[in-house]
Formats: structure tokens, C-alpha cells, sequence
């Protein structure tokens, strides 16, 4: 006969069945808990984040000539500001053989970069075959505006010069009434397209102006055609060309102001000069009464007695026909020799060129010789080593490795940030 254990002792024995079923997830829930760290009793967990560029994988169809620069980790604490600032810059080259035949097959590794002769990264790199956007500025004041023709003619064969996917917007000057007075303007007649028969139209409908707001042109240039970062594969792929005597007259920006705004674009500059001063400086011996005559602005004679004569008084320089023959003529050589010095600045300065055009004939062949360097230019970027933003001048030199002879055409330098 069986006897059955008593009601009490079935109760711990159906406890104790219960524990050692517990024992196993016991165990689990010891090692899960073994693995994750545990902040100090008493102390507020802080997790540090590293800082950086991580390089995100490439879209199937994204072009292989940008590769991501490698960035030095910074680690901080999840409380801190983190500002990461970092500055491309952009050099663009051409390269030529012995006989000046140009290089159009070279890669990066062919290339050795340095900044006031410390060696640099390439970290961007753009082959010569690259599309363009270009920001087309003609000049129709003063001496131009009765051969606006020949301007539309020469802009049109330059367009015709680029390649198919390159990218033109045109910027001119006009007059605008106002209140009787009429006042010079930049107008943009097309933003950047490659549609060909639309840049026809805009050209054929620029007209005159009776003033040159050269600065605020180029600072319009920098604000609207180039207000947006190029895209990977534009870096260093964008230029300004201007046929220009370089001389502004009503601007409200000045040089300085729409320097900076276009370096920071990274915008190639290429200035076609025409050569305007004879026929100026005839008509400015003309008396006040004359017809024919031109004057110059109150802007550019406040704007000569600042840079040439800064112990003038303002009144001074106020009443163009109270000034002598040999005071206007000495005032316009000197601001055509202020607007040449300018326009080689920023062609230095930016990787471009500067071309003299005896006149407005000439400036077919300077359009057809920018068209040429600008499909075979190479553009090469880096992140400069020294991140010191003291807005001094940093010297570029580009070398071409394995290549005896090979001949190097590149920026010379920038200027760099300042705090």
C-alpha cells in the first residue's frame, strides 16, 4: 500500500521544483548582465563620441574621382560644443609635355601637392574630361556700348567653344530709370543651364548700361550663381569670365568686400581686358558742356582719394567739371592701373588668367584660348594641414611625379581664414 506524503510536505516539495525551474533564466539573466558595463555608484555615465569624417559608401553610379579624405578622431565628452571646420582647397592645374602638348591622361598619384612646403593630401580629384559652370559677365558701359554686337558675337563663339555638359550663366549691366536718373544695374539674364538656344536669347537681349557696377557684379556672381556648394564632382570645376575694362564707377560694394565673397566660392577668375583708356581719357578733357564728353563718378572719386590721396578732404574730390585737364587724366590712369592690378589679383589668386585685348575683335581669340584651358584643366583639392586661421598668404606648389619635363601651370596660393 502506498502512502502519500502529508499536505504540508507536498507544498515544499512543489517549492523546491519551482526554484530549480528558476535556476537556468537565473543564470542567463547573471551573464546578460555581466556583459554591459555599469556606471559607477554615484557617478553620471558619460559616454565619449568620436568626431569625424566617416567616409559613406559610394552610389552605384557616383563617379570615382572624389575620394574621402581621412580625418584625425577627436574624442570628447557628450556635454561638450563640437565645431568641425574644415576648408577644401581647390587648385586647378594643367599640366604640358616638352613641346607644350598638354596632359590630359594623368591621375592623382601622379600628382604631389604642397602648402608652404609641407606636403599635402590630395583629397579631391577631378579629371579634365569634368563638366564647368561658368559665370559669363560682359561689360557694356562706357566706351563698349556702341559695339554691344561685337560683344554678343565673341560671347557666342565662346559658348560655342565649350563642351556639351558644361554649364554657362550670363551676367550683364543695364540701366534702370529712376526718378528721371537713370542707374547702371547687374542683371542676370540666365542662371546656369546648358541649354544652348536659351543663352542665345539672353545674349541677343543684353543691352547698355551708363555705368560699370564691376564689384557688385562679381559679388553677385559669388551671392546667386554660385550660392549653392558644388556638388562632389563640380569641386574646383567653376569660373568667372568677364570681358571687362576691370574700372568700376557706381558700385555700392568694393573690392575687398566682393574678393572675398567669390574666393570662398572657389571660383576660377579669367579676365578678358579691354583696353578702354584712350578713348576715355579723350573724352574726359572734354569740357562739361560737350555732349560727347564722360565724367567720372562721384564713387570713383571718392573711392581715388581714399586709396591715392586719404589726407583729402571729401569735398575735395565732390565736383568733377571744377577739376582741371591733367587732375581728370591723372585720376583715370590711376584707376585703370588700380583696376588691372585687381583683376591679376584675383586671377593669381583663384588658379585663372588675365588676357589684354587691344580691342573688342581681340576678344574672340583671348574667349576661344579661355575656352581651351578650361577642358584641360585638372582640379586637385586637400585639407590644409595648418589650421591656423590668421588670414595670412599660403603658398601652393603642385609637382608632377614620373613625368621629366612635364611642365606645371597651378594656383599660386590663398589667402587663409582669419578668426
Amino acid at each position: 500500500m502506498l502512502k502519500y506524503p502529508s499536505k504540508q510536505k507536498r507544498a515544499r516539495l512543489a517549492a523546491i521544483a519551482f526554484l530549480l525551474l528558476l535556476v537556468p533564466c537565473a543564470g542567463q539573466l547573471r551573464d546578460s548582465l555581466a556583459q554591459t558595463p555599469q556606471p559607477a555608484q554615484g557617478t553620471p555615465q558619460q559616454r565619449p563620441r568620436r568626431v569625424g569624417s566617416t567616409p559613406t559608401p559610394p552610389a552605384k553610379d557616383a563617379p570615382r574621382a572624389t575620394p574621402t579624405p581621412a580625418r584625425a578622431a577627436e574624442e570628447v565628452d557628450e556635454d561638450d560644443v563640437v565645431r568641425v571646420e574644415t576648408q577644401l582647397v581647390t587648385v586647378p592645374v594643367t599640366v604640358t609635355d616638352r613641346t607644350g602638348r598638354t596632359l590630359t591622361n594623368l591621375r592623382a598619384e601622379n600628382f604631389a601637392l604642397y602648402e608652404d612646403g609641407r606636403p599635402q593630401r590630395v583629397a579631391n580629384f577631378i579629371a579634365t574630361d569634368a563638366p564647368f559652370e561658368v559665370a559669363l559677365l560682359l561689360d557694356t558701359s562706357g566706351s563698349t556700348r556702341s559695339e554691344v554686337g561685337l560683344i554678343r558675337r565673341a560671347a557666342n563663339a565662346f559658348i560655342d567653344a565649350l563642351r556639351p555638359g558644361d554649364r554657362i550663366a550670363i551676367v550683364a549691366f543695364n540701366s534702370q530709370e529712376d526718378g528721371g536718373t537713370k542707374l547702371a544695374t547687374v542683371e542676370l539674364m540666365t542662371h546656369l543651364t546648358d541649354n544652348r538656344d536659351s543663352l542665345q536669347q539672353a545674349i541677343e537681349s543684353i543691352g547698355s548700361s551708363n555705368g560699370t557696377p564691376f564689384y557688385d557684379a562679381l559679388e553677385r556672381v559669388a551671392r546667386e550663381v554660385f550660392r549653392e556648394p558644388p556638388r562632389p564632382e563640380l569641386r574646383g570645376r567653376r569660373a568667372l569670365v568677364a570681358l571687362t575694362d576691370g574700372v568700376d564707377s557706381t558700385s555700392e560694394a568694393d573690392f575687398a568686400e566682393a574678393r572675398a565673397r567669390l574666393q570662398q566660392t572657389g571660383t576660377l577668375a579669367y579676365f578678358i581686358q579691354v583696353n578702354t583708356e584712350d578713348f576715355v581719357e579723350e573724352r574726359l578733357m572734354k569740357d562739361c558742356q560737350d555732349d560727347g564728353r564722360l565724367s567720372l563718378s562721384r564713387v570713383q572719386l571718392q573711392r581715388y582719394r581714399k586709396i591715392f590721396d586719404p589726407r583729402a578732404e571729401a569735398a575735395d574730390y565732390s565736383n568733377f567739371c571744377q577739376m582741371g585737364p591733367f587732375e581728370r587724366m591723372q585720376i583715370s590712369r590711376s584707376l585703370y592701373q588700380l583696376a588691372r592690378r585687381e583683376m591679376q589679383e584675383l586671377a593669381r589668386d583663384s588658379g585663372g588668367k588675365t588676357f589684354n585685348a587691344a580691342d573688342l575683335r581681340d576678344a574672340r581669340a583671348a574667349f576661344a584660348q579661355v575656352a581651351a584651358d578650361i577642358g584641360k584643366q585638372y582640379s586637385l583639392g586637400y585639407y590644409s594641414t595648418n589650421k591656423t586661421r590668421d588670414g595670412g598668404f599660403r603658398q601652393i606648389r603642385v609637382e608632377v611625379r614620373g613625368l621629366q619635363g612635364a611642365q606645371v601651370i597651378a594656383r599660386e596660393g590663398y589667402q587663409a581664414p582669419k578668426s
